[in-house]
């Protein structure tokens, strides 16, 4: 068997290197001229770091990274409102969870492929179906006879237009910046998430390597006013802790990229025939749980275990039965919170807090093991 897939991202590289690892033969097909280390960071949750336990990665992945032992939501001022101490997953699971810079995990990932098997500036124009399997046609004018194709393209995925019809991207009315800058945190916050909640915003911030700093800032704006600029953000972010501000004042602007929040509408489908999506382009997620490469590297695990237990159709069939749920809350959920993290009001921020801070401990730890439990194929 032969597989294809769209999209050289954490998702479709996983999947391509779990493929491989199974003696699949995959061709990956990338729309960049090259895998550079370029981006923000991420933080690879306990359920991703089991997966890269499981392809042999795990220890290079916790080597390039920073482990991180504690989720904490505060308030502005980082006065811990609600937690999560992962140290009890890390026992259990025998991972850790790991902050570590986009660019450099998706190198480290690019490496493990078989020489010959990644191909670049590669965009997906079409994908059209015939009597062989699929025809693939790209922008640089090459065609590709595909048996067997993954969409691992992201939340505007060529593969789902193609062949599904459901395609209701939401949009949150949010804006995120997010940046790396060269500073060293205080010791107590080295080895922590924090995410501070304000009045209609927030921001988040992590360690993902000696003396660099991942950081994320949202807010939210409505779309017949002025959307906030890159300039604005020192003065948003201004009644917060002097660390938030000190992040800000230390990060160069080339440094800080900007996007609009959105995810994909769960969607009742994601295979057909020999086409199945995988990640962003099957279940995008909003980033409040910090799940969305997590859920794709998921699927990436799952789909190479059905693959090789079961013919191609009920492969895919299998995958979305074990894994569809799981995705389809951790949308839901993403959606939600991010909706409540930015309540403006004060007396219904002054209830949220009050009430997020008396959830025991134990209903946080059951929530976060949900999610870092994985399927068992």
């Amino acid at each position: 068997m032969n597989i294809d897939i769209i999209g050289a991202g954490i998702g479709g590289l996983t999947a391509a290197i779990a493929l491989q690892k199974k003696g699949i033969e995959v061709s990956v097909f990338e729309q960049a001229s090259k895998i550079k280390p370029v981006g923000a960071g991420i933080i690879l949750a306990n359920n991703a770091m089991q997966v890269y336990d499981r392809l042999g990665l795990r220890e290079e992945i916790e080597e390039s990274g920073n482990s991180i032992s504690a989720m904490n939501i505060t308030n502005a001022q980082l006065n811990v409102i609600s937690g999560v101490d992962l140290t009890y997953f890390e026992e259990k699971f025998h991972v850790r969870n790991t902050a570590i810079h986009r660019g450099k995990l998706q190198k480290m990932l690019s490496r493990q492929l078989c020489e010959g098997s990644l191909h670049l500036n590669k965009v997906l124009s079409r994908v059209r179906q015939i009597d062989s399997g699929y025809r693939l046609e790209f922008e640089d004018g090459s065609e590709v006879v595909s048996q067997v194709l993954i969409g691992a393209d992201g939340i505007n995925s060529t593969v789902r237009n193609c062949f599904f019809s459901e395609n209701r991207v939401r949009h949150a009315s949010q804006l995120c910046w997010r940046g790396v800058t060269n500073l060293i945190l205080p010791k107590r916050y080295q080895n922590e998430l924090n995410e501070a909640w304000g009045k209609g915003g927030r921001f988040g911030f992590v360690q993902i390597a000696p003396e660099k700093v991942y950081w994320y800032a949202l807010k939210t704006f409505k779309y017949h006013q002025p959307q906030p600029t890159l300039n604005d953000l020192s003065a948003l972010f201004s009644d917060y802790h002097p660390i938030i501000r000190e992040i800000i004042r230390k990060t160069v602007p080339e440094a800080i990229h900007t996007a609009e929040i959105s995810d994909l509408q769960p969607i009742k489908k994601w295979h057909q025939n020999q086409v199945v999506l995988l990640g962003d382009a099957a279940h995008a997620t909003t980033p409040n749980l910090g799940q969305g490469a997590c859920q794709a590297i998921e699927d990436a695990f799952v789909l190479s275990e059905c693959l090789v237990k079961y013919d191609v159709g009920e492969a895919f069939a299998k995958y979305q039965q074990l894994r569809m749920p799981k995705a389809h809350r951790v949308v839901n959920t993403s959606w939600t919170l991010g909706k409540l993290a930015h309540w403006q009001n004060p007396l219904a921020v002054w209830f949220r807090n009050q009430l997020m801070s008396m959830t025991p401990t134990q209903v946080n730890r059951k929530q976060s093991e949900k999610i870092f439990q994985l399927a068992s194929v």
